[in-house]
């Protein structure tokens, strides 16, 4: 496959797996967190990481919009639910190698 249809094709996933992410705001970041090593978070960083690579400046809110779909802020408000103290244990435990 030539590089031009990889990058297209993992730009499709990405794109395909924000949309997910945005359907599925039932699934709390702390529990991506715990199963997956990674969450919403994680991505918008990375996605800023990526554009820092190529000299784009992205403020870490506008990163946060891109894969919320919505301002990080107004996710919490609508969509977080408070965690357990068991999650809140685990998800420390996750963070320090992380």
């Amino acid at each position: 496959m030539d590089e031009k249809t990889t990058i297209e094709l993992e730009a499709a996933a990405f794109r395909r797996l924000v949309s997910h992410l945005r359907e599925r705001s039932d699934v709390q970041n702390i529990d991506l967190m715990e199963l997956g090593g990674f969450c919403r978070n994680c991505l918008s960083n990375w996605y800023r990481d990526a554009a820092q690579e190529k000299g784009i400046e992205l403020s870490k809110d506008d990163a946060r919009e891109i894969v919320y779909g919505m301002s990080y802020a107004n996710w919490k408000a609508e969509n977080q639910t408070p965690a357990s103290p068991e999650k809140l244990k685990k998800h420390d435990e996750i963070m320090e190698g992380h």
